[in-house]
């Protein structure tokens, strides 16, 4: 157990960083399945659109890497085009 203030601080911060970078990545997971899930590309596109943005917004915070969010928008642009 932590012992100085500035410490027990710092475990207090990171159990709070870490309960939103969880909440925020499975709301990405979410919307990525979302979008994977979708059958018509009508009911695809304002879905895939949120994704793409939420992928974007979190590459920049630092929750996931850039390449990923760059690699997952990818996969997420070819099933959209290939959706009739």
């Amino acid at each position: 157990m932590p012992q100085h203030q500035s410490a027990i601080k710092r475990v207090r911060q990171n159990k709070t960083r870490n309960e939103r970078n969880r909440a925020q990545r499975s709301r990405l997971r979410t919307l990525v399945k979302n979008t994977l899930a979708s059958t018509e590309k009508e009911t695809a596109l304002p879905i895939y659109t949120q994704a793409v943005a939420y992928l974007d917004k979190m590459a920049v915070r630092g929750i996931i890497h850039k390449n990923n969010a760059s690699n997952k928008k990818s996969r997420l642009t070819k099933y959209i085009n290939q959706l009739s």
